[in-house]
């Protein structure tokens, strides 16, 4: 996964509340393992007409937020329902790689930031007020390592994170390359355990 430290940007403002994954990433495009191309069927709901054709009308076909916007601030209870990783994949795949709310679902949080994804808990007046610096097309700014939020008139917000799951961000791991960083260690072990227990090695038993 690409590091994570610093993100500046003109948010998207779609503070609604209880946006499921459903919503996110409708349950069809569900079959396919792939993790890019989902960005266009994300919000379908929200963007497209009942003949599928895009309106444009949404925030996120919008300027100044459409192919460039990389902060997302959205509602209460954003990512709940079902426990899909395809909802972050389709996230990632318009470009978004942090999401400020004042709460997510667990199991969404914790599959965004598998794929790299900062997901920001903030009280609802923080909330607001970076949705309307993203409607007034103000670029705010996520630092990573100093947890904090730099909104319009340099106003700094702090925020909580998971300190496991920062160093993650910061060194570009999921969690098979965080495991992968103790390779000697794991090795180390093997290695002691096929002289105490051959036996667990002997692929002919």
């Amino acid at each position: 996964m690409e590091k994570f430290e610093t993100l500046t940007s003109v948010p998207t403002p779609f503070p609604q509340d209880n946006v499921d994954t459903d919503i996110i990433i409708p349950a069809p495009y569900l079959k396919t393992i792939k993790r890019t191309g989902l960005g266009i069927h994300a919000f379908e709901t929200v963007r497209y007409d009942d003949q599928g054709q895009l309106t444009g009308d949404a925030v996120f076909d919008r300027e100044p937020y459409v192919g460039s916007s990389t902060i997302l601030i959205a509602g209460d209870n954003f990512g709940c329902g079902s426990s899909r990783e395809h909802a972050p994949w389709a996230i990632t795949d318009m470009g978004y790689r942090c999401i400020i709310a004042p709460s997510f679902a667990d199991i969404f949080a914790s599959n965004c930031v598998k794929n790299g994804i900062l997901t920001i808990s903030v009280d609802q007046d923080v909330v607001d007020y970076l949705a309307a610096d993203g409607g007034n097309g103000l670029e705010i700014t996520v630092d990573l390592p100093s947890q904090t939020i730099r909104g319009s008139n340099g106003k700094i917000f702090s925020f909580d994170f998971n300190p496991v799951h920062k160093t993650m961000l910061m060194n570009g791991l999921d969690e098979i390359g965080q495991t992968l960083e103790s390779a000697d260690a794991i090795s180390a072990f093997e290695a002691k355990q096929k002289l105490s227990q051959p036996w667990l090695y002997n692929r002919d038993v």
